[in-house]
């Protein structure tokens, strides 16, 4: 039991650095001038789709199959959901327009409000479930890897979960 809590920990951990990166982007925009908040959205933006692609693909299938929970599992999908939409409403403005900060700002209440509750109900409820946390890890590290790599042309630089080290990664492999 206590392997399969130490993966259980690499993927949540993962997911609470990005939360956590995510958070200290949203601040970071209320607290920038004008001309740097472009670059901070944008770095946002790209966090977000990650972050939910693995969520949506991997993670949510895996814990939806081990815990009972459709309606909290049903909200966080419609918040992804609301997430897409406001990305890609940003996507058309350019920083300076007037609608930018606000819908930006509002889109980090939502991620804020999201992130709460994953980390206090949804994760707990996956932590103490029967999901085979090594093989998903293992899969959820892949798919960040690729995700990263198409997005910024670097890949692994932060796809593993922060409490693995690399050479435990590669006695694994």
């Amino acid at each position: 039991m206590a392997r399969k809590a130490a993966f259980a920990s690499g993927v949540v951990e993962m997911l609470k650095e990005d939360h956590s990166k995510v958070k200290g982007l949203f601040e970071e925009f209320e607290g920038a001038e004008a001309r740097e908040r472009g670059e901070i959205a944008k770095t946002a933006i790209q966090e977000l789709e990650i972050h939910a692609d693995l969520e949506e693909r991997l993670i949510y299938p895996a814990i939806r199959q081990e815990i009972e929970e459709d309606d909290m599992m049903n909200e966080a999908v419609e918040e992804h959901h609301l997430v897409h939409v406001l990305i890609a409403e940003l996507k058309k403005l350019k920083p300076n327009d007037e609608k930018f900060k606000a819908k930006f700002c509002v889109l980090g209440e939502l991620v804020k409000h999201h992130i709460e509750e994953e980390e206090n109900e949804m994760l707990p409820r996956a932590e103490q479930s029967d999901i085979d946390w090594e093989a998903l890890e293992v899969r959820v590290i892949k798919r960040k890897e690729a995700l990263m790599m198409k997005a910024t042309g670097r890949g692994k630089s932060n796809a593993r979960p922060p409490s693995r080290s690399r050479s435990s990664q590669k006695s694994r492999r």
